[in-house]
C-alpha cells in the first residue's frame, strides 16, 4: 500500500542522438526502396527504349534524360544509407593494423573530413538547385526537362548524406560509433 501515493515508473526519454539516429535510419530505409523502385524504372525505360528504336524505328528522345534523372535520383538519395553501414570505399588494410585508439582517431579524422565535402557539396547544391527554380533552366534536348528535378535529388541526397555522416561523427566523438 502506498498510502494515496502511486507510484509511476517512467521511462527515460530519449537521447535526441538516438532520435535522429531512428528517424534517419527510417528515412534511409524508405530512400533506399524507393532508390530500387527508380532504377528498375530506368532499366524498362532503356529496354523499352532500345527495343522500339530497333524493331519499329521510332525515335524516343526521353529515354535517356529520364533515366539519368532515374539514376542520379536513387545514386544520391541512397548515398546516406550506404554511409550508415559504412559501406563506401575504405582502405581495410590500415584499419586491421592500427590499435583500437588510433583507428578511432583516424575514423573521427575521415568523418570530419567527409562531412567539410559533403556540407561544402550541399551547400553548392542548393545554389545550382536555386538557380535552376529561378531562372527556370531546362535541358537542352528535344524533350527538355526542368532542370530542377535532377538538381532536388541531388541536394536532398546531400542532405541525407551529410547529416548521416554528422551523426556517425557525433556517435564516433561521444564513444558511441562503430570503427571500421
Amino acid at each position: 500500500m502506498t498510502q494515496g501515493f502511486d507510484i509511476i515508473e517512467t521511462k527515460p526519454a530519449a537521447a535526441p542522438l538516438d532520435i535522429a539516429e531512428r528517424v534517419l535510419s527510417a528515412v534511409n530505409r524508405l530512400v533506399v526502396r524507393l532508390s530500387a523502385v527508380a532504377l528498375v524504372i530506368a532499366s524498362f525505360v532503356l529496354t523499352y527504349s532500345v527495343i522500339v528504336r530497333y524493331f519499329l524505328k521510332i525515335s524516343t528522345d526521353w529515354q535517356d534524360e529520364m533515366s539519368v534523372f532515374l539514376i542520379i535520383g536513387a545514386v544520391f538519395m541512397s548515398a546516406a544509407a550506404i554511409q550508415a553501414g559504412r559501406g563506401h570505399v575504405a582502405i581495410e588494410a590500415i584499419t586491421g593494423l592500427l590499435p583500437p585508439h588510433v583507428n578511432m582517431a583516424r575514423q573521427i579524422l575521415v568523418d570530419a573530413a567527409s562531412l567539410a565535402f559533403c556540407a561544402f557539396f550541399t551547400w553548392k547544391s542548393w545554389l545550382l538547385l536555386a538557380e535552376a527554380w529561378e531562372e527556370g533552366f531546362h535541358s537542352g534536348s528535344t524533350w527538355a526537362p526542368p532542370l530542377w528535378i535532377p538538381y532536388v535529388l541531388m541536394t536532398a541526397g546531400m542532405m541525407l548524406l551529410s547529416m548521416q555522416i554528422l551523426l556517425q561523427l557525433i556517435q564516433g566523438l561521444t564513444g558511441r560509433g562503430h570503427i571500421r
